[in-house]
């Protein structure tokens, strides 16, 4: 298993058996499943999963980042069944559809600035496909056509698809796919765990990350540079949240060199950090938001690329097209459940209970520190990441070696097994990462800090 794999090993099943005949599993080492059969997860109910043995899992990651509203809501069922009675699929291409319309209206009230023209998708790396595509011919229609050029963060994931792909800061999840899109370069990250200057000073932290922005595109040169693409709290890694001051600063320096800020919320909107769009929480207007997961709770897949009124002016000029698609971005189905979805989440005043909660979230995930093989706990609202050291003191990480003993070898099955579904990996230093739910309180709150004292006491004395 290569770094860039995530650690999810668990006992099988026998339906996990027949299933491995034939599945090929997502970032999983299949020769792990020629004796032992995968885990078989059958239901959801709220915060929980059960597997075809009938035993309870706490979902500590909402599946993988998504499942805002928790598992078992009939309401969304239900509005994907009307929905597929009356008109299951019609595209896009040329034509729209009542569910589209509306679903457009919504995201388009919901998002900042005048970002008001919705490019909707089947996922998250598709939406980053389609902003970097719309990036490159919107200065080409606009008589800047060297503007091709992606700037993007080191250890930061924006896809599989070829280009977002490129855009990822992973090394070892591209090698076996390159060669790749070329024209995209990497920046430092906002891990103030792990300063390389101004350690003691978050505020002046921030201030040297952003301007290595600035930086690479004057290195590449500004007539080259279309867009730079950041999460607004960093995923892969462990969860680093942007510095005081960081998103004025990348704001201030995109405008100065014409290059279009993209701010890549496939997991950090629709309330994962509290707010249906992350970039308000931190206060800034990207050009371009994209978005997935969390819109339909993973009731239905569907993403989109929400862009501003002066990306989208020269499309709307005489003859000319965005010649990008999909065929089943913006499916009826997805938007009626991503309709009924926001409904939910508003009506229940989810947005509102991560903000409420997420003190407590954090505090209750801070009593690990006193365990010695917690260095760090970083996250914001509902997304945390929890990392690994050998030595408390000096920071010091585990090599390639012990880092697959310890997550892959004991300790996601270990979490597993006690109860706790959640993600165990290392694109980067050692984290676990939790992202329950948002209906999630104190009592799951307990009950992930109970399992994971457990399980990373026993880790302790294995290393």
């Amino acid at each position: 298993m290569t770094t860039t794999e995530q650690a999810v090993a668990a006992p099988g099943s026998a339906a996990g058996g027949d299933a491995a005949a034939n599945l090929w599993l997502h970032f999983s080492r299949m020769g792990a499943y020629r004796d032992t059969p995968p885990p078989v997860i059958v239901r959801g109910e709220g915060a929980a999963i059960y597997d075809d043995r009938g035993r309870r899992y706490l979902d500590g990651l909402a599946g993988l980042f998504v499942v805002q509203a928790g598992h078992g809501r009939r309401v969304l069922a239900e509005a994907a069944a009307k929905q597929a009675g009356e008109l299951a699929y019609f595209p896009l291409w040329s034509y729209a559809h009542p569910a589209a319309i509306e679903l457009s209206q919504r995201l388009a009230a919901a998002a900042p600035g005048d970002l008001n023209r919705v490019f909707f998708t089947t996922g998250g790396g598709e939406a980053v496909e389609t902003a970097w595509k719309a990036a490159k011919q919107y200065f080409k229609l606009t008589g800047k056509p060297m503007k091709t050029k992606v700037i993007s963060r080191a250890v930061a994931y924006h896809g599989t698809t070829q280009g977002a792909l490129s855009i990822t800061g992973l090394p070892a999840l591209k090698e076996v796919f390159e060669p790749l899109v070329p024209g995209t370069f990497r920046v430092p990250n906002t891990n103030y765990y792990r300063a390389p200057v101004f350690g003691d000073d978050p505020k002046a932290f921030g201030r040297w990350a952003a301007d290595q922005i600035e930086q690479q595109i004057l290195f590449e040169g500004p007539d080259s540079v279309a867009a730079v693409f950041l999460e607004p709290v960093q995923n892969a890694g462990g969860c680093f949240p942007p510095p005081p001051g960081y998103f004025d600063r990348v704001r201030e320096i995109c405008d100065r060199y014409d290059v279009l800020l993209v701010s890549d919320e496939v997991i950090c909107a629709f309330g994962r950090l509290g707010t249906t769009f992350a970039c308000d929480k931190f206060g800034y207007v990207p050009d371009m938001i994209t978005c997935a997961k969390g819109m339909t709770s993973g009731y239905s897949p569907i993403g989109a690329m929400i862009a501003s009124d002066r990306v989208m002016e020269p499309f709307l000029q005489g003859a000319t097209t965005f010649a990008h698609g999909y065929t089943f971005g913006g499916h009826p189905v997805s938007s009626a459940v991503a309709l009924a979805n926001l409904d939910l989440v508003e009506e229940e005043g989810l947005d509102a209970h991560v903000l409420e909660a997420e003190g407590a979230f954090r505090s209750t995930l801070e009593r690990l520190l006193d365990l010695p093989i917690v260095g760090d706990v970083r996250g914001d609202g509902f997304f945390y990441g929890i990392e690994l050291v050998k030595d408390k003191a000096t920071k010091e990480t585990f090599d390639a070696a012990e880092s697959e003993r310890l997550l892959r070898g004991f300790l996601s099955g270990a979490l597993f097994d006690a109860g706790l579904y959640c993600r165990a990996d290392d694109r980067g230093d050692p984290v676990v990462q939790l992202a329950p739910p948002l209906i999630c309180g104190q009592a799951e709150f307990d009950e992930m800090e109970q399992i994971l004292r457990s399980v990373l006491t026993e880790a302790w004395t294995r290393l």
